[in-house]
Protein backbone atom coordinates (compact mmCIF):
# COMPACT_ATOMS: atom_id res chain seq x y z
CA UNK A 1 0.00 0.00 0.00
CA UNK A 2 1.62 3.19 -0.84
CA UNK A 3 2.62 5.65 1.59
CA UNK A 4 0.20 8.63 0.85
CA UNK A 5 -2.89 6.01 1.12
CA UNK A 6 -1.55 4.63 4.71
CA UNK A 7 -1.12 8.52 5.33
CA UNK A 8 -4.78 8.74 4.62
CA UNK A 9 -6.18 6.21 5.93
CA UNK A 10 -4.39 6.20 9.27
CA UNK A 11 -4.95 10.18 9.77
CA UNK A 12 -8.34 10.22 9.26
CA UNK A 13 -9.49 7.08 11.36
CA UNK A 14 -7.15 8.27 14.47
CA UNK A 15 -9.49 11.83 13.78
CA UNK A 16 -12.46 10.42 13.99
CA UNK A 17 -11.70 7.99 16.89
CA UNK A 18 -10.29 10.99 18.59
CA UNK A 19 -12.29 13.21 18.58
CA UNK A 20 -15.55 10.49 19.58
CA UNK A 21 -13.71 9.29 22.08
CA UNK A 22 -12.47 13.02 23.52
CA UNK A 23 -16.33 14.20 23.13
CA UNK A 24 -17.46 11.03 25.30
CA UNK A 25 -14.71 11.44 27.65
CA UNK A 26 -15.84 15.26 28.04
CA UNK A 27 -19.57 14.76 28.30
CA UNK A 28 -19.05 12.16 30.98
CA UNK A 29 -16.58 14.59 33.20
CA UNK A 30 -16.87 17.92 31.76
CA UNK A 31 -14.04 20.37 33.45
CA UNK A 32 -16.58 23.68 32.69
CA UNK A 33 -20.34 24.34 31.67
CA UNK A 34 -20.78 24.98 28.34
CA UNK A 35 -22.49 28.69 27.16
CA UNK A 36 -24.52 26.45 24.28
CA UNK A 37 -25.57 23.42 22.88
CA UNK A 38 -22.51 21.55 21.95
CA UNK A 39 -24.51 20.56 18.46
CA UNK A 40 -24.40 23.61 17.37
CA UNK A 41 -20.55 24.12 18.40
CA UNK A 42 -19.77 21.50 16.40
CA UNK A 43 -21.59 22.18 13.03
CA UNK A 44 -20.28 25.87 13.23
CA UNK A 45 -16.50 24.54 13.83
CA UNK A 46 -16.73 21.65 11.38
CA UNK A 47 -17.85 23.96 8.51
CA UNK A 48 -14.81 25.86 9.33
CA UNK A 49 -12.71 22.84 9.18
CA UNK A 50 -14.11 22.08 5.69
CA UNK A 51 -13.61 25.22 3.99
CA UNK A 52 -10.11 24.93 5.36
CA UNK A 53 -9.23 21.81 4.07
CA UNK A 54 -10.87 22.56 0.65
CA UNK A 55 -9.08 25.53 0.42
CA UNK A 56 -5.40 23.85 2.11
CA UNK A 57 -5.93 20.92 -0.46
CA UNK A 58 -6.83 23.22 -3.33
CA UNK A 59 -3.51 25.63 -2.89
CA UNK A 60 -0.91 22.58 -1.85
CA UNK A 61 -2.04 19.12 -3.58
CA UNK A 62 -0.12 17.69 -1.01
CA UNK A 63 0.37 16.46 2.35
CA UNK A 64 3.19 16.47 4.90
CA UNK A 65 4.00 12.36 3.51
CA UNK A 66 3.90 13.46 0.20
CA UNK A 67 6.36 16.14 0.62
CA UNK A 68 8.46 14.04 2.30
CA UNK A 69 8.60 11.30 -0.29
CA UNK A 70 9.03 14.26 -2.63
CA UNK A 71 12.53 15.18 -1.01
CA UNK A 72 13.52 12.35 0.60
CA UNK A 73 16.71 12.74 -2.09
CA UNK A 74 17.37 16.44 -1.17
CA UNK A 75 21.10 16.28 -0.98
CA UNK A 76 21.28 18.68 1.81
CA UNK A 77 18.62 17.45 4.01
CA UNK A 78 20.05 16.76 7.40
CA UNK A 79 17.79 13.71 8.37
CA UNK A 80 18.51 11.72 5.25
CA UNK A 81 21.71 11.29 6.25
CA UNK A 82 22.92 7.21 6.16
CA UNK A 83 25.55 7.79 8.68
CA UNK A 84 22.72 8.80 11.28
CA UNK A 85 20.81 5.54 12.63
CA UNK A 86 17.02 5.51 10.98
CA UNK A 87 15.43 5.24 14.58
CA UNK A 88 17.33 8.27 15.35
CA UNK A 89 16.43 10.10 12.53
CA UNK A 90 13.08 9.35 13.25
CA UNK A 91 12.84 10.56 16.80
CA UNK A 92 14.50 14.24 15.48
CA UNK A 93 12.09 14.54 12.48
CA UNK A 94 8.90 14.14 15.59
CA UNK A 95 11.01 16.47 17.98
CA UNK A 96 11.89 19.02 14.95
CA UNK A 97 8.30 19.17 13.41
CA UNK A 98 6.52 19.31 17.04
CA UNK A 99 9.26 22.10 17.58
CA UNK A 100 7.99 24.22 14.36
CA UNK A 101 4.68 23.75 15.28
CA UNK A 102 5.43 25.58 18.73
CA UNK A 103 7.88 28.02 16.99
CA UNK A 104 5.03 29.23 14.23
CA UNK A 105 2.06 29.21 17.14
CA UNK A 106 4.55 31.44 18.93
CA UNK A 107 4.92 34.16 15.88
CA UNK A 108 1.19 34.22 15.36
CA UNK A 109 0.84 35.54 19.07
CA UNK A 110 3.72 37.97 18.15
CA UNK A 111 3.06 39.54 14.98
CA UNK A 112 -0.11 41.76 14.68
CA UNK A 113 -1.53 40.59 11.81
CA UNK A 114 -0.74 36.93 12.65
CA UNK A 115 -2.45 37.62 15.49
CA UNK A 116 -5.54 39.16 14.34
CA UNK A 117 -6.00 35.83 12.25
CA UNK A 118 -5.22 33.54 14.82
CA UNK A 119 -7.07 35.30 17.52
CA UNK A 120 -10.35 33.56 15.72
CA UNK A 121 -8.96 30.16 17.65
CA UNK A 122 -8.90 32.06 20.34
CA UNK A 123 -11.92 33.86 20.04
CA UNK A 124 -14.48 30.72 21.24
CA UNK A 125 -16.43 31.93 23.66
CA UNK A 126 -16.02 28.39 25.20
CA UNK A 127 -13.72 25.73 25.34
CA UNK A 128 -13.93 21.94 24.21
CA UNK A 129 -13.12 19.21 21.76
CA UNK A 130 -13.94 21.33 18.21
CA UNK A 131 -12.00 24.11 19.85
CA UNK A 132 -9.46 22.41 17.93
CA UNK A 133 -10.38 22.47 14.40
CA UNK A 134 -12.07 26.45 15.09
CA UNK A 135 -8.56 27.63 13.07
CA UNK A 136 -9.15 30.52 9.92
CA UNK A 137 -8.28 29.45 6.37
CA UNK A 138 -5.29 31.57 6.73
CA UNK A 139 -3.70 30.09 9.59
CA UNK A 140 -3.67 27.05 8.37
CA UNK A 141 -2.31 27.97 5.00
CA UNK A 142 0.67 30.27 6.55
CA UNK A 143 1.17 27.15 9.11
CA UNK A 144 1.27 24.12 6.22
CA UNK A 145 3.65 26.23 4.34
CA UNK A 146 6.15 26.52 6.99
CA UNK A 147 5.61 22.85 8.11
CA UNK A 148 5.87 22.00 4.22
CA UNK A 149 9.29 23.86 3.72
CA UNK A 150 10.53 22.43 7.35
CA UNK A 151 9.93 19.21 5.26
CA UNK A 152 11.46 19.68 2.13
CA UNK A 153 14.88 21.46 3.94
CA UNK A 154 15.56 18.86 6.72
CA UNK A 155 14.14 15.66 4.41
CA UNK A 156 13.01 13.72 7.65
CA UNK A 157 12.34 9.64 6.69
CA UNK A 158 8.82 9.22 5.81
CA UNK A 159 7.91 7.10 8.64
CA UNK A 160 9.18 9.93 11.25
CA UNK A 161 6.62 12.56 9.36
CA UNK A 162 3.64 10.38 9.48
CA UNK A 163 4.20 9.45 13.28
CA UNK A 164 4.60 13.36 13.92
CA UNK A 165 1.33 13.72 12.22
CA UNK A 166 -0.78 11.30 13.40
CA UNK A 167 0.53 12.00 17.03
CA UNK A 168 -0.69 15.78 16.29
CA UNK A 169 -4.12 15.13 15.25
CA UNK A 170 -4.73 12.75 18.33
CA UNK A 171 -3.08 15.29 20.60
CA UNK A 172 -5.07 18.45 19.05
CA UNK A 173 -8.18 17.19 20.12
CA UNK A 174 -6.80 15.44 23.42
CA UNK A 175 -5.37 19.00 24.66
CA UNK A 176 -8.14 21.23 23.62
CA UNK A 177 -10.64 18.71 25.87
CA UNK A 178 -13.02 20.20 28.21
CA UNK A 179 -12.25 17.67 30.80
CA UNK A 180 -9.52 17.22 33.38
CA UNK A 181 -7.37 14.27 34.24
CA UNK A 182 -7.32 12.78 37.54
CA UNK A 183 -4.40 14.77 39.74
CA UNK A 184 -2.29 11.41 40.72
CA UNK A 185 -2.21 11.40 36.26
CA UNK A 186 -1.70 15.12 35.47
CA UNK A 187 1.51 16.27 37.07
CA UNK A 188 3.44 12.90 35.47
CA UNK A 189 1.76 13.01 32.33
CA UNK A 190 2.89 16.80 31.85
CA UNK A 191 6.47 16.20 31.74
CA UNK A 192 5.53 14.51 28.41
CA UNK A 193 2.51 15.77 27.10
CA UNK A 194 0.82 18.79 26.63
CA UNK A 195 -2.47 18.07 29.03
CA UNK A 196 -5.90 19.76 28.60
CA UNK A 197 -5.53 21.69 31.72
CA UNK A 198 -1.54 22.82 30.73
CA UNK A 199 -3.32 24.04 27.47
CA UNK A 200 -6.62 25.48 28.55
CA UNK A 201 -4.57 28.04 30.49
CA UNK A 202 -3.43 29.77 26.59
CA UNK A 203 -7.12 29.98 26.28
CA UNK A 204 -7.70 32.45 28.82
CA UNK A 205 -8.90 35.75 28.72
CA UNK A 206 -5.83 37.10 30.35
CA UNK A 207 -3.34 38.38 27.59
CA UNK A 208 -0.69 37.59 29.54
CA UNK A 209 -1.68 33.72 29.74
CA UNK A 210 -2.50 33.77 26.38
CA UNK A 211 1.42 34.18 26.03
CA UNK A 212 2.00 31.05 27.36
CA UNK A 213 2.25 26.96 26.79
CA UNK A 214 2.27 27.33 23.27
CA UNK A 215 3.47 23.64 22.66
CA UNK A 216 1.49 21.39 20.20
CA UNK A 217 2.53 18.34 21.40
CA UNK A 218 5.04 18.30 23.86
CA UNK A 219 5.66 20.79 26.91
CA UNK A 220 9.26 21.29 26.83
CA UNK A 221 9.50 23.79 24.48
CA UNK A 222 7.72 25.93 26.57
CA UNK A 223 10.19 24.80 29.87
CA UNK A 224 12.90 25.57 27.58
CA UNK A 225 12.04 28.90 26.16
CA UNK A 226 10.63 29.92 29.64
CA UNK A 227 7.08 30.26 28.25
CA UNK A 228 5.86 27.21 30.10
CA UNK A 229 2.58 28.20 33.04
CA UNK A 230 1.65 25.41 35.51
CA UNK A 231 -1.31 27.03 36.91
CA UNK A 232 -3.56 30.52 36.10
CA UNK A 233 -3.61 33.13 38.66
CA UNK A 234 -7.59 32.68 39.02
CA UNK A 235 -7.06 28.76 39.13
CA UNK A 236 -8.09 26.42 36.72
CA UNK A 237 -11.97 26.75 38.20
CA UNK A 238 -12.35 30.04 38.11
CA UNK A 239 -10.06 30.86 34.87
CA UNK A 240 -12.39 32.40 32.25
CA UNK A 241 -11.92 31.04 28.48
CA UNK A 242 -11.85 33.30 25.64
CA UNK A 243 -11.30 36.59 24.36
CA UNK A 244 -12.61 39.94 26.05
CA UNK A 245 -15.77 41.02 23.99
CA UNK A 246 -16.17 38.15 22.20
CA UNK A 247 -17.78 35.70 24.65
CA UNK A 248 -21.03 35.33 23.10
CA UNK A 249 -23.27 33.76 20.48
CA UNK A 250 -22.40 36.02 17.75
CA UNK A 251 -18.61 34.47 18.18
CA UNK A 252 -19.70 30.56 16.57
CA UNK A 253 -21.06 32.80 13.10
CA UNK A 254 -19.29 30.57 10.36
CA UNK A 255 -19.32 34.17 8.89
CA UNK A 256 -17.70 35.82 11.94
CA UNK A 257 -14.90 33.65 12.34
CA UNK A 258 -14.44 34.05 8.37
CA UNK A 259 -14.20 37.65 8.80
CA UNK A 260 -12.91 38.43 12.16
CA UNK A 261 -9.50 38.82 11.24
CA UNK A 262 -10.39 41.95 8.99
CA UNK A 263 -13.19 43.77 11.63
CA UNK A 264 -12.32 46.51 13.29
CA UNK A 265 -10.46 45.77 16.38
CA UNK A 266 -11.98 46.59 19.85
CA UNK A 267 -9.48 48.65 21.81
CA UNK A 268 -8.61 45.82 24.25
CA UNK A 269 -7.49 43.82 21.33
CA UNK A 270 -5.53 46.27 19.98
CA UNK A 271 -3.28 46.67 22.80
CA UNK A 272 -3.17 43.37 23.37
CA UNK A 273 0.53 42.43 22.14
CA UNK A 274 1.92 45.24 24.10
CA UNK A 275 0.29 44.51 27.25
CA UNK A 276 1.17 40.90 27.15
CA UNK A 277 5.27 41.63 26.26
CA UNK A 278 4.84 43.69 29.60
CA UNK A 279 3.66 41.67 31.93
Amino acid sequence: MPWERIESYSYWILFVATFLGVAVWESFRPKQELSGAPGRRWGRHGLVLIVCTVISVGLYLASPVVVAIAFAGNRYGLLNKPWIPFVVRCILAVLLLDFVKYAVHRTFHSVSFLWRVHQVHHSDPDFDVSTATRVHPIEVVLSQGAYFAVIAIFAPPVIGVLVAELVSAFQSFFGHANASLPGWAEKPLRRLFVTPDMHRIHHSEAAGEQCTNYGDCFPWWDRLFRTYLAEPAAGQDRMVVGLKGFQNDASLGLAFMLTQPFLPEKKEQASRIASAEQA
